[in-house]
């Protein structure tokens, strides 16, 4: 079911003539009961798709707001594992929002590339990004995935040329994560003015739907990017408020679920015409 879990959420967004808003959480933070509390939650709050973290000790693409998500659930015993088993119980109540799972090679490469896929999938995964894979080193993980009917998503940046991009999109599917700024995630800020004909050329390299990530922290941000990609995903502004709510002693589910809920806001309402 999993790839096609994607394709019917993107069909029914295109009908509703919409982008998709896509939160990203880390898995175990700051901890493993309020991760996943936060993770039910998301749906109700606004998410079409979600995409979800897992810990690593070597976050290269990150900037220090998701490193800092990384450390506090590693400090807390979240692994690859738990991650898994944490859809698992999304799944119990939840068999229709997308969930994408993002992080690094190294600890699937441990675990084995085909009985990841295999376990993956059964937990209830539709997508994998994998940072730090570069597309021709890729085929043996992509082998894996597409017997599990798991999408392999790729990373398309602003330095992805008209010569690279058709290698970089080869055997996607799902959708293309369009990095909207050079960089590590949570520094700079996205443009849509920028942004737009990068997205169209991916699109047009791809025949899939585009999201944008990276620099996008506030609902006037996410509604701009949500007028020229078809999703827009926000992770840096979410691990920081867990973070903030922890220091303050703050309810963290529900100031994460609120800020998505104003994204999501923002995003669902973009491309309406005022009356």
């Amino acid at each position: 079911m999993s790839k096609s879990r994607i394709e019917k959420r993107f069909a029914a967004l295109r009908a509703e003539g919409r982008a998709a808003f896509v939160p990203y959480v880390m898995a175990g933070d700051p901890d493993a009961a309020t991760a996943l509390a936060i993770l039910k939650g998301l749906p109700a709050a606004g998410a079409d798709l979600i995409e979800v973290g897992f810990p690593f000790s070597d976050p290269m693409a990150e900037g220090p707001p998701i490193q800092r998500a990384a450390q506090r659930a590693l400090a807390k015993g979240m692994t690859l594992r738990a991650t898994l088993e944490a859809i698992r119980a999304f799944r119990e109540t939840d068999q229709t929002t997308p969930i994408i799972l993002m992080g690094y090679t190294n600890p699937l490469v441990t675990w084995g590339y085909e009985a990841f896929a295999r376990d993956a999938a059964q937990a209830g995964v539709d997508g994998m990004i994998i940072v730090d894979l570069p597309p021709e080193e890729a085929d043996e993980l992509a082998d894996a995935l597409d017997a599990n009917d798991v999408s392999l998503i790729r990373l398309a940046t602003p330095t992805t040329d008209d010569k690279r991009l058709p290698v970089v999109v080869r055997r996607t599917s799902g959708f293309v994560y369009y990095v909207s700024v050079a960089g590590v995630t949570g520094v700079k800020e996205a443009d849509a003015q920028a942004v737009a004909p990068h997205v169209e050329r991916v699109r047009k390299a791809s025949g899939l739907p585009v999201a944008v990530g990276f620099g996008i922290k506030t609902p006037e941000r996410a509604s701009a990017i949500a007028q020229v990609a078809d999703a827009v995903v926000v992770g840096s502004a979410l691990v920081d408020e867990v973070a903030e709510a922890v220091d303050l002693n703050e309810d963290v589910t529900g100031r994460v679920l609120s800020k998505v809920d104003s994204l999501a806001k923002a995003v669902r309402f973009a491309r309406r015409v005022p009356v």
